[in-house]
């Protein structure tokens, strides 16, 4: 018989967790009329691809375990998608970076002009109204 457990997210590993958030964020994507595809390659910069039952809509998502921002990410195109707190939060990538860049400061640290991501470990109260 098969007996089911419940895992802790902190124990597995950082593949496992991706594997977990893609289930997590399809089901909720489901919910809105979307099925997703898992990309093997990060095609042009996206984990998956959700296809909306309009057969219409397919943007490509990048799933990440918190909020980022990154430059390698510019005028692809993509969406990113992570959990905050319990709940899901889906946003085109390139318009919340022209905002954020524009209103924050985010774009003169070091690390940013060095081409490194933002992602910090909580959001601001600025950033949250943003999403």
């Amino acid at each position: 018989m098969l007996q089911l457990t419940q895992i802790q997210y902190d124990d597995l590993n950082s593949r496992q967790q991706e594997n977990y958030n893609f289930q997590k964020v399809s089901a909720v994507l489901a919910d809105f009329g979307f099925v997703t595809l898992r990309l093997t390659d990060d095609w042009k910069g996206a984990d998956f691809i959700a296809q909306h039952i309009n057969g219409e809509t397919f943007p490509r998502v990048q799933l990440k375990g918190r909020f980022t921002l990154s430059p390698k990410y510019l005028d692809k195109g993509l969406y990113v998608v992570f959990p905050y707190k319990d709940s899901w939060y889906l946003f085109p990538h390139d318009e919340l970076a022209e905002r954020v860049l524009a209103e924050t400061k985010i774009g003169a640290t070091q690390y940013w002009k060095d081409g490194d991501d933002h992602k910090p470990s909580h959001l601001t109260r600025q950033v949250l109204q943003m999403l």
